[in-house]
């Protein structure tokens, strides 16, 4: 049993000490995780740290060079991908173009000589579980992207496993479709009860859809936590830069990351004399002069950069909607409530 903040949760999955290298060079350098029995885990991090490899070595595609996985306390680091009782869902779905969605959906069960009967009713009910009733007769090539995902989680689903694996299994979609997939996943996940473990570098994906996230970076694990404490509370400056683009302003006593929507901009009057003040504190205290070097629509949201005075540091401010009085080379003052200013490790390096 894991204890989580005040949650107890029974532990399904645990790496200890997982080493890989290939070749020289180590890609994972001792890592451990646990994953509770239920709970959507979600690996985040840059291309290269080290996501994917994590998930082949628990799927057995990938041996370790040291350390040890448990599945419900027995140890299966030896064991091979088709006795682990895990199935992996894959970004580019990885369908048989030549058979049909019901031959696709059915063919694990197929290869462990299930009966006719058994196999058909095993298909139609992993259909509807996805929504594609009806769709066991079609082609791949007949399916859109959001289709075909569908039917790559359907397969990986009908063999009733522990823990599904997926590999960026929304890359390849468009953006609306995204994020109507994230949806599905994570209901379909609460209604089954079980594990997914998910990867990702899509930072408001893992936000939206995860238990809990595990922020990677060269290998190593930077953060683990809830959404809300890696986005609220991070713990290095890689963390706070690569979940949210925190700015990060370092002082007397060491850096601290305030995210931009935590930035307050107020124009100065023209040819108002200002200096630079300290971080503030408790409250809306002092701040920074500073002039706006640039504005952009993003979405919903205004983003504005500023390059503070006498350091030319630059820092990011947001605001909800498209309207902002604020225009680039505006003379304004930067500053944030003392609470909204988080603490963290310098890790060195940008995201």
């Amino acid at each position: 049993m894991v204890v989580w903040g005040i949650c107890f949760v029974v532990e399904l999955l645990r790496l200890e000490g997982v080493w890989k290298k290939f070749g020289a060079a180590p890609v994972l350098r001792g890592i451990d995780l646990s994953v509770g029995a239920g709970e959507f885990v979600t690996l985040l991090g840059p291309s290269g740290c080290g996501k994917t490899t994590t998930l082949r070595i628990i799927a057995g595609l990938e041996t370790v060079d040291a350390g040890r996985i448990f599945l419900e306390g027995a140890d299966i680091t030896g064991l091979a991908p088709n006795r682990r009782n895990m199935n992996m869902v894959f970004q580019n779905y990885a369908l048989f173009p030549h058979m049909n969605v019901a031959a696709n959906v059915g063919y694990g069960l197929k290869i462990k000589k299930t009966p006719g009967g058994e196999l058909r009713e095993a298909v139609r009910e992993a259909l509807e579980l996805v929504r594609l009733s009806g769709y066991g007769r079609r082609m791949p090539s007949e399916l859109s992207g959001g289709q075909k995902q569908r039917v790559a989680v359907a397969r990986a689903l009908i063999n009733s496993p522990k823990v599904l694996l997926l590999d960026e299994p929304l890359g390849a979609l468009d953006l609306q479709l995204r994020r109507q997939m994230q949806l599905e996943l994570k209901g379909l996940q609460r209604r089954l009860g079980i594990s997914f473990i998910y990867i990702t570098h899509d930072q408001e994906e893992a936000l939206t859809m995860s238990d809990r996230i595990v922020v990677m970076r060269d290998g190593v694990f930077e953060q683990t936590g809830s959404p809300e404490e890696i986005y609220d509370r991070p713990r290095t400056s890689f963390v706070a830069r690569f979940v949210g683009g925190a700015n990060i302003i370092r002082g007397a006593a060491g850096p601290v990351a305030v995210r931009p929507e935590w930035v307050n901009l107020s124009p100065l009057a023209e040819g108002a004399a200002t200096e630079a003040g300290p971080a503030p504190s408790a409250g809306a205290g002092p701040g920074f002069s500073a002039t706006v070097t640039g504005k952009q629509f993003a979405g919903g949201q205004t983003r504005i950069s500023v390059s503070l005075d006498g350091t030319g540091e630059e820092i990011t401010a947001s605001r909800q909607g498209l309207y902002s009085p604020v225009e680039p080379g505006r003379r304004v003052w930067v500053s944030w409530e003392g609470e909204h200013a988080v603490p963290v490790e310098d890790s060195g390096g940008e995201p």
